[in-house]
């Protein structure tokens, strides 16, 4: 892994110097096994969501410039469109920089634990601060196989989380935004930034496989050689745009597993 240490060197700069707050959200393997398409119920009655948001510096929504949350509101005008749905409410808990261990104790405290309960569904976005630590940790000796052996630590604390989440609140949807290769556009030709990026995506669905209520939305195509400025100035974090497009893809991914799920739910309630 010679060759990868002088990039990682300067990626490892870069992101210091965006005060450690900067997420390395990477690119998936390939695109999730889309489930048959269940339609949502024509009887279901217009309810309110609410929808808690945790997570790192992708849920706080940094890089837009409306300082609104990112994703979120794009994704709110998105769901309010359903007929099923006639108001959505975001409980927003990103922090940038927080890493899997640390988004699992924040989930523990009072507030956000009580929220959990109430919640029809949970969307989350870690992992990124993860490998870059891998990286600031073992710079002067970074190999492929301490990827892979943090890889595990990792798939521990997301099974964790989504295990506690699923103790809180056993009915609510539980969905898991993939990572995606922001230098995807400046080191396309190095193979180890992407194995890592494949392998820690994998890693990702698997876990969320194992959870019944739990969805994994892959975002990696979206920024790997799209040809439009997908990334905010810090060439980090996504821009407006990007924001946009993944708002739009959890709503396609949204619309085919939780949305059904959560409606049959509610029919369930009804009774």
């Amino acid at each position: 892994m010679k060759k990868l240490f002088p990039y990682l060197l300067l990626l490892t700069f870069l992101l210091c110097s965006c005060n450690q707050n900067n997420v390395w959200n990477q690119q998936a393997e390939k695109k999730t096994e889309l489930q048959l398409y269940s339609k949502v119920p024509e009887d279901f009655i217009p309810r309110k969501l609410t929808i808690i948001s945790a997570g790192d510096s992708l849920t706080e929504g940094v890089g837009d410039s409306t300082e609104k949350g990112g994703y979120l509101p794009y994704l709110k005008t998105r769901l309010e469109s359903e007929k099923g749905i006639n108001k959505v409410e975001f409980i927003n808990y990103g922090v940038k920089g927080n890493r899997t261990t640390q988004l699992l104790k924040r989930l523990e405290s009072e507030e956000i634990k009580n929220n959990l309960a109430k919640a029809d569904m949970i969307i989350l976005t870690i992992g990124g601060n993860d490998i870059m630590k891998v990286v600031t940790d073992n710079l002067s000796n970074l190999q492929m196989s301490v990827f892979e052996s943090e890889k595990g630590k990792y798939i521990t604390h997301l099974t964790r989380i989504l295990h506690y989440i699923s103790q809180q609140n056993p009915h609510a949807s539980v969905v898991l935004i993939g990572l995606y290769n922001p230098f995807e556009e400046w080191f396309s030709g190095i193979g180890e930034l992407q194995k890592v990026v494949t392998d820690w995506n994998a890693a990702g669905r698997n876990v969320t496989a194992g959870f019944p209520n739990a969805y994994f939305v892959p975002i990696e195509d979206l920024f790997a050689n799209s040809g439009e400025k997908l990334l905010y100035k810090d060439h980090f974090h996504p821009n407006d745009k990007g924001y946009e497009l993944i708002a739009e893809r959890m709503f396609d991914q949204l619309e085919m597993n939780a949305l059904p799920a959560l409606a049959k739910t509610a029919k369930k309630e009804e009774k």
